[in-house]
């Protein structure tokens, strides 16, 4: 395996520059999808790779159920430094997986709870609750999800603004944002070095349902100024905030983007009404090879496969060495 095992641990790092230029540069549908892959390949090769260094630390501990034969010289010499490496992977390949696993049941619990706050009303798509708190939030859910709304927000937007509000919600629940929030949050967990991918999506999956909702009322400017509406009225946020759900103008009870923070700030409420100020973005799959975001892409990408192929090297090579070590 060589150094080929820890490559996967640090390639995240040539994915920072597409996360720091897709979300001026690229359509954020098309940002959203390709940071979210980017983040979970690499994610999931790292924690494979923790995993084939923790088989070589667990083998030399005293009294451990594995084969004798994986403790063998042969097998920890296709480990570099194997006695700091493969022990350091035990603690930390634990820590990993204890963090997802609670990422995700803190997911489930909130949605279930939400579910069940919820349950007494009707079985609408759209809530309204009657609460002096500004908020709102899309929860999915099955078939369609539902969006929730309090009055206070309403009453502070126009017609055609309530409608933007409406349209950017349901644009969260049709695209499945919060499957792209989950991902790479998750992804963020097994390895710290994708956090700047997690935050970009988080913004740009805003800035998606935000496009879906100017192509929906046929106006940009409405969408921006109900956005700006909304941050308004919410201050510094006045509702709880919990990770995985899309809200609205960054205000939501299940929004995993900032709070407002000023206009005088670069804060996302602020880029997001910029972007809707000017003109809409091309839609693309993929940016052009010879820009700036489309070198940071193919960086990326290359640093993706770099990634998987190091990972399937080291796994493919330690189960040929534990088979041959393996006495039957």
């Amino acid at each position: 395996m060589g150094v080929f095992v820890f490559l996967p641990l640090v390639l995240p790092l040539s994915a920072w520059p597409v996360a720091r230029l897709a979300e001026p540069h690229l359509h954020p549908r098309t940002a959203t999808r390709l940071l979210t892959a980017f983040a979970t390949v690499m994610a999931v090769c790292s924690t494979l790779c923790l995993a084939l260094l923790m088989v070589v630390g667990t083998a030399q501990l005293p009294g451990n159920p594995l084969p004798d034969g994986w403790s063998d010289p042969e097998v920890r010499a296709a480990v570099p430094y194997d006695e700091i490496a493969g022990k350091a992977a035990i603690p930390a390949l634990i820590l990993v997986l204890a963090v997802c696993a609670r990422t995700l049941w803190r997911h489930h619990r909130i949605a279930r709870r939400a579910r069940r706050a919820l349950a007494g009303l009707p079985s609408s798509t759209v809530v309204v609750l009657p609460e002096a708190k500004p908020y709102a939030y899309a929860l999915p859910g099955r078939p369609r999800g539902r969006v929730v709304v309090t009055t206070a927000l309403l009453r502070g937007l126009i017609p055609p603004e309530r409608r933007a509000l409406f349209a950017h919600e349901r644009a969260h629940l049709t695209a499945r944002h919060h499957r792209y929030l989950l991902a790479v949050r998750l992804a963020a967990r097994a390895n710290p070095f994708l956090r700047p991918l997690r935050t970009a999506v988080t913004y740009t999956t805003e800035r998606w349902a935000d496009e879906d909702a100017a192509r929906s009322v046929g106006s940009r400017r409405v969408v921006a100024r109900a956005i700006g509406k909304a941050a308004l009225l919410s201050g510094t946020g006045s509702a709880p905030a919990f990770a995985g759900f899309s809200g609205f103008g960054g205000v939501a009870g299940f929004s995993a983007s900032s709070g407002f923070s000023g206009f005088a700030s670069a804060g996302p409420v602020p880029r997001r009404v910029a972007a809707l100020l000017g003109p809409a973005p091309v839609a693309r799959n993929w940016p052009p090879v010879f820009t700036s975001v489309g070198l940071a892409a193919w960086g990326a990408a290359v640093g993706t496969l770099v990634s998987a192929m190091s990972s399937a090297n080291s796994a493919v090579t330690m189960f040929l060495i534990l088979h041959a070590a393996t006495p039957f």
